[in-house]
């Protein structure tokens, strides 16, 4: 168990090293000067203090360039925004837990309603039920995400008028920012407002949340349906029904589990996917989330504000997905027997 804990640790450092060199040479790989990009601050906005000492950075060797970048991003000094003026390292401690949020509800949804229909897709596999599950899945997953949330916006805000056009909550609300997720600071806020705010919270997330959540639901369900058949036709299930246990003995103790291990991998590979997804539904519901901002950002050619939210949005994913599968590995003792007869 150490020595996997300690390559999935390597990996993760080689990767986010990777990734800060990437992010490093971004700065000279814009339009512009390099100083610009790294500081967010025009030549002439800058003290002769600032300048000197930047300029001493950028006049050096690329190691002396990168160890200056380090620094300053391990002291959050991650430069300013073009467009806005603020501190880059504000705006993504800002903007990122919205989209983190959304995507964490479109998971939660996605497992909630996926594996149900996985196992009953797969308990009735070649009958009508297995065959109509089926077919939702495929159309649910060649929808197109954007047009999917306009198609809801049109039908269940413009018609219908039951859920908000856009946004996270109505202005009417004050809501202070505390662990930036929007239902926790609404559960930890005094306000008299309390229950009112968490309602008009929920309806602005039903959308969104929707809206990402369906290709990741269809997938889960096709995943958990294909694992179910596969556990259900395994030896050590005959097995079980030959020492005379009844079926649901054998679905409970030994189907689900052993059916819900490939399940899991599905929620590393899935997670990048839905934060993309998240970038583009956060645009059409005007979502206040890092997708939006860093759309924004491209739009208004914010070069520092795109390199800082590129950096953070890579360095989120690469740590969630190593986490998930370290995990995997350490607690799936299918995988251990496998390393264990390995040459």
């Amino acid at each position: 168990m150490s020595n996997v804990f300690f390559r999935y640790t390597n990996l993760i450092l080689v990767t986010l090293f990777i990734l800060s060199l990437l992010s490093f040479f971004l700065a000279y790989l814009f339009p512009g000067q390099a100083i610009e990009n790294l500081t967010g601050l025009r030549i002439d906005e800058l003290t002769e203090l600032q300048n000197s000492q930047i300029k001493y950075a950028v006049d050096g060797n690329m190691f002396i360039q990168y160890w200056h970048y380090m620094s300053e991003l391990f002291s959050g000094n991650w430069g300013v925004s073009f467009s806005s003026g603020l501190p880059l390292y504000e705006d993504v401690s800002h903007y990122l837990p919205a989209s983190i949020e959304l995507s964490a509800y479109a998971l939660f949804l996605s497992f909630f309603i996926g594996l149900p229909l996985g196992f009953l897709a797969g308990l009735r596999h070649h009958k009508a039920t297995d065959y109509g599950l089926l077919s939702i899945s495929l159309l649910g997953y060649s929808i197109p995400v954007f047009w999917l949330a306009l198609i809801l916006i049109l039908v269940f805000s413009l018609q219908l008028g039951w859920f908000p056009l856009s946004g996270r909550i109505s202005l009417i609300f004050e809501i202070p920012s505390i662990t930036g997720f929007i239902l926790i600071d609404i559960l930890l806020s005094d306000s008299v407002d309390r229950h009112a705010a968490l309602i008009d919270a929920l309806r602005h997330l039903i959308l969104p949340t929707f809206s990402i959540a369906v290709v990741t639901t269809t997938l889960i369900l096709r995943i958990t349906r294909r694992s179910v058949i596969e556990t259900l036709n395994s030896e050590f299930i005959l097995a079980a029904y030959a020492r005379g246990l009844t079926p649901r003995q054998v679905l409970m103790r030994h189907g689900v589990r052993n059916a819900l291990i490939p399940v899991l991998p599905l929620l590393a590979m899935q997670f990048p996917t839905l934060l993309t997804n998240a970038m583009i539904v956060e645009s059409i519901f005007s979502w206040p989330g890092i997708g939006n901002w860093l759309i924004q950002a491209i739009y208004q050619q914010d070069y520092p504000a795109i390199r800082a939210g590129m950096l953070a949005v890579s360095v989120l994913v690469v740590i969630f997905t190593m986490s998930i599968e370290l995990t995997i590995r350490i607690t799936d003792p299918r995988r251990r027997r496998a390393e264990r007869a390995a040459i």
